[in-house]
């Protein structure tokens, strides 16, 4: 099977997750980043961190002095709590990792901004990514722009 073909074996939430990634993708490139690694591969001993290709990926990307890795995420799923259940123990993994290995890359979780203005606006959720410290890049999937960092 070619790489087309490949395309439409993807399910509908798949294939609009890779849209997704690629707008993130597009949105860092507008503002002058360089993509390093798409994804970004993490091997510590035994361990191997790498998101699922067409659901969710990290990018790595270089702008200046400045090194980061991006958490993508759609929350397209029916349970947006599960969704940010596994956001938020990939990110704290991949963070803990980075720290091991790349400790100058700071791990950011994109969030869509209609999540971002809903979901994220929770009080309960308000307080897990402080709590965890969750650096938040909010995205807008149509325009493939970056709407806002939150360190």
């Amino acid at each position: 099977m070619t790489n087309h073909e490949n395309f439409y074996l993807l399910s509908p939430i798949q294939g609009e997750a890779l849209n997704q990634n690629f707008s993130v993708k597009q949105a860092l490139l507008k503002e002058n980043w360089i993509i390093t690694a798409d994804p970004l591969k993490i091997k510590i001993e035994g361990i191997k961190l790498e998101v699922d290709l067409g659901a969710e990926k990290i990018i790595a990307a270089q702008k200046a002095e400045q090194k980061i890795a991006v958490e993508i995420k759609s929350f397209l799923k029916t349970s947006t709590i599960t969704d940010f259940h596994n956001a938020l123990g990939q990110f704290l993994n991949y963070r803990l990792a980075l720290q091991m290995i790349e400790s100058d890359r700071i791990l950011y979780l994109a969030v869509p901004f209609d999540t971002f203005k809903s979901f994220f606006q929770e009080k309960f959720i308000q307080e897990a990514v402080k709590f965890y410290q969750v650096k938040l890049l909010i995205y807008n999937p149509t325009e493939e722009i970056i709407i806002e960092w939150k360190n």
